[in-house]
């Protein structure tokens, strides 16, 4: 099979970064400036396109031709912008930045460039960003440019030529980066995972923007009313500038604050010996913080022609894990609904009734984040079925450490809560229920649960909301004494999973769990072998101490917090962690493959969740949808695994 490399080179007036590659692709003043192409390891060759010169026909056919195997960094990339003009199809191509995230790296071309240790004269050229931003954006007019608002090839050849050269090294390096990636191959699983997912984020999902447009309107109003009111509190000219809020905050309450984030406000208004002064200005701060504004902005700034929204995930997001993350508007991350009179709300956000809201709720800021789900619908004559897996991570934790009493929960009643708090405090699991002085225990059984299970100590059950929930830092060690010791098995696979990775980088000898997980390096990662048949790579593994004086497991790796390459260490737990989280990512895969199979149309998916849009008579069920989630894979025979779900003409927390 022949090989073909691409990079292009764009224009476009929309801003890519912010209204997503669907949107930009669909403007009319789309464009395709430069086709860099290469075959296997012949030359790079480049098409001035924005020079009048043409595409190669045989390149054209080779476009659809399944023999003949694209490759591109972001392949997701040049296949839209490609399938503007031409045709080519998601199955037949190969993407180096996936393939990156696959085996442990990050996604930008220059940065997988360097990790790999590219000499620098085959490294992406660091010239690029001031080369697009040239003739690849709309530019401002001014006298030096006699007022236009593009920039055209013509008009600094010498930085055109720059700019050709700059797309020639694109095809050369990722074509480098191609090479050193097959030596760790994707299993055809990927490579078919990743096509269903470019066939979801093309399919994209309804927005009500009649919903987006009345919340818009809304928040600009009550954003205005609330910041005037700070205005007449303060005496501040800017009471949304975090420095003259913070010296307001000082000269009035005698206190300095180190930031005004989330948890710092909240922790301010609980306090009973603050100013009443004060919390008033703190609880407009905390209204103005809201997230919905921009999550409504990023909505219409996304919205395609057709009034659906596209490109929401992104494959292989989580590096190591391979999750899903979210993109432009961060589907991953959407404030929940609590309130029953979602229909009322949505109309009234739609009318504008700003008034009648406020009447009804009291914080428009807080009704307008609650609907921020119900702005995602089914296409007209269609319905939401949306299906979860029920405690997914908690039902894979316990099937690969083999801790058979809760196994048995999850294939009788299903309420770990319940049933852990049982096996911590010998109490019997019927008695913790509503109504009954036992039931109190269910918040520590819940919290111990949510926090423990990769071997989190106070610190996580404090993050988890320990405190908030009204247990106080004493009881805590108590907490993770308990669920340790009713939960041996799983104590004891963080230290099989670390003890088992140690050998397997000290001694290059495969390590096999008694699960099945196998851990083994080679000359430069170590390597998890997960049930499913894919692997977790760390990059250049090495044992040296930690922070704590400890032998651990030190990789390379993208950091998932600051987002950078850099030098990070393990432990048992967190393997644990990566384990569980990979398995639980390759059953909602399954999941996904069975749905497609079964005809279900898969508009998103959130963590364990799928958004299915079904025609109102399809004759596909609920029911079905939740079997065919549900059916396991011949590796995970013998999970408990479960899934619930409603049906919906609107995306809901049900």
């Amino acid at each position: 099979m022949k090989t073909l490399h691409i990079d292009l080179e764009t224009y476009s007036d929309i801003d890519i970064t912010k209204a997503g590659l669907y949107r930009y692709v669909q403007s009319e003043a789309f464009e395709i400036l430069l086709f860099a192409y290469a075959y296997d390891g012949e030359p790079v060759r480049i098409v001035d396109l924005a020079a009048g010169e043409a595409v190669p026909p045989g390149i054209i056919m080779d476009l659809n031709d399944p023999k003949v195997k694209k490759v591109a960094h972001n392949a997701a990339f040049e296949i839209n912008c490609l399938n503007k003009y031409f045709h080519t199809d998601a199955v037949q191509w190969h993407c180096t930045m996936i393939h990156a995230y696959y085996c442990g790296f990050p996604g930008q071309l220059g940065q997988v460039g360097k990790a790999v240790g590219l000499p620098e004269s085959r490294q992406k050229m660091t010239i690029g960003k001031q080369l697009i931003r040239y003739f690849c954006v709309p530019c401002n007019p001014t006298k030096t440019n006699y007022g236009r608002t593009r920039n055209f090839w013509y008009h600094d050849r010498e930085k055109w030529n720059l700019f050709r050269s700059y797309c020639i090294r694109d095809v050369e390096t990722e074509r480098d980066i191609f090479r050193i990636l097959q030596k760790h191959p994707m299993p055809e699983s990927e490579h078919f995972n990743w096509v269903l997912d470019q066939y979801i984020n093309n399919t994209g999902v309804a927005l009500d923007m009649e919903l987006v447009n009345g919340a818009l309107a809304i928040s600009d109003q009550v954003k205005e009313e609330l910041s005037n009111n700070a205005k007449i509190l303060t005496g501040l000219d800017n009471p949304n500038s975090v420095s003259q809020l913070k010296q307001w905050i000082a000269d009035n309450a005698s206190l300095e604050l180190d930031s005004l984030n989330k948890q710092t406000v909240a922790e301010r208004l609980a306090d009973k010996n603050e100013k009443q002064l004060v919390k008033e200005v703190l609880k407009i701060r905390q209204e103005l913080g809201k997230t919905s504004v921009k999550k409504y902005e990023a909505m219409g700034a996304c919205v395609c022609k057709d009034g659906r929204i596209r490109g929401l995930l992104q494959f292989y997001g989580a590096n190591r894990t391979g999750r899903w993350a979210g993109r432009l508007v961060q589907v991953q991350n959407l404030p929940r609904n609590y309130i029953s009179t979602l229909d009322l709300a949505r109309e009234l956000v739609k009318g504008q009734r700003t008034d009648i809201l406020r009447v009804l709720y009291g914080s428009v800021p807080d009704i307008l984040s609650q609907l921020i789900r119900t702005a995602f619908i089914p296409g007209k004559g269609k319905r939401f079925l949306v299906a979860d897996f029920s405690a997914i991570e908690a039902r894979v934790l316990s099937w690969l450490a083999g801790e058979q009493w809760r196994m048995g929960v999850f294939r009788t009643h299903g309420k770990i809560y319940e049933a852990s708090a049982s096996a911590m405090f010998g109490v019997p699991v019927e008695k913790i229920a509503k109504g009954n002085e036992e039931y109190a225990l269910r918040a520590k059984g819940k919290i111990a649960e949510l926090a423990l299970g990769y071997q989190g100590g106070t610190g996580s059950l404090i993050s988890m909301g320990a405190l908030n929930m009204g247990l106080s830092e004493e009881e805590l060690p108590d907490i993770i004494s308990r669920w340790r010791g009713s939960n041996q098995r799983i104590v004891d696979f963080w230290k099989a999973s670390e003890r088992y990775a140690m050998a397997a980088v000290r001694h290059g000898v495969p390590q096999y769990m008694p699960c099945g997980i196998c851990f083994s390096r080679d000359e430069d990662y170590l390597m998890v072998h997960l049930l499913s048949g894919r692997c977790l790579y760390y990059y250049k593994p090495e044992i040296r101490l930690n922070d704590r004086g400890r032998d651990a497991i030190h990789f390379q790796g993208v950091d998932q917090k600051t987002k950078k390459w850099g030098r990070l260490s393990t432990y048992g737990g967190k393997l644990t962690e990566n384990i569980v989280q990979a398995t639980a990512r390759d059953l909602l895969a399954n999941a996904m493959r069975n749905l497609c199979a079964g005809g279900y149309t898969i508009n998103f998916h959130i963590h364990d969740e799928v958004i299915l849009e079904e025609p109102e008579n399809s004759g596909r069920t609920l029911e079905e949808a939740i079997g065919l989630m549900c059916r396991l894979p011949g590796w995970a025979q013998g999970l408990p695994l479960n899934a619930d779900g409603f049906e919906s003409h609107y995306y809901k927390k049900d």
